[in-house]
């Protein structure tokens, strides 16, 4: 067999094999939406407005899924530390796909054992941002008292509402949790 007929004979076998592929690709991905930056953006602007209105400084992170930043901003008022504690309540909010308030007060409660979860932040102000009941990202918040953090987070994740009230800004898989009235 010379090597152009080899070659073709794998091409033929590799392109045969790629439409069997394809036609079984059911089952094989995940078609799942996305905060893009646009997004993030819009959350980032509104987190910032509830911050500015209340004459506070903070640090304000927005990831996606898996805890990856996708924008983040220190106010000029913000301390240098809580941009690796924003950063760390927004991916716990994500990837835990929950409140970074709850393990606190797991914690709180007694579960010290909450402590050792991979990449957790268990501090309060970190809220998930949900579309369609599907974690698409998280938002937090560092710099102020941890209740006024989550307010502020919660302030930003709003804007990712779809008016057919289809979404919710905080949630959980295993817990009901519903948005704060509008102001």
């Amino acid at each position: 067999m010379t090597s152009l007929t080899r070659i073709l004979a794998a091409t033929a076998m590799v392109v045969v094999g790629g439409q069997l592929f394809a036609q079984s690709d059911t089952g094989l991905t995940l078609d799942k939406k996305v905060l893009t930056l646009s997004a993030a953006r819009k959350v980032v602007a509104a987190a910032e407005a509830e911050a500015t209105k209340r004459g506070l400084g903070v640090v304000i992170v927005v990831v996606d899924d898996s805890g990856t930043v996708i924008e983040l901003s220190r106010m000029d008022a913000a301390q240098i530390a809580s941009v690796n504690v924003g950063i760390g309540k927004a991916r716990t909010a994500a990837i835990y796909r929950r409140p970074s308030r709850v393990f606190e007060e797991q914690i709180r409660d007694g579960r010290v054992a909450a402590l050792a979860l991979a990449d957790a932040t268990p501090l309060q102000g970190g809220v998930p941002i949900l579309i369609d009941s599907r974690v698409v990202g998280a938002v937090g918040v560092s710099g102020d008292s941890p209740q006024v953090d989550e307010e502020i987070a919660i302030a930003g994740a709003k804007v990712t509402l779809v008016p057919t009230g289809r979404s919710l800004c905080l949630g959980t898989v295993s817990e009901s949790w519903t948005c704060p009235p509008s102001t």
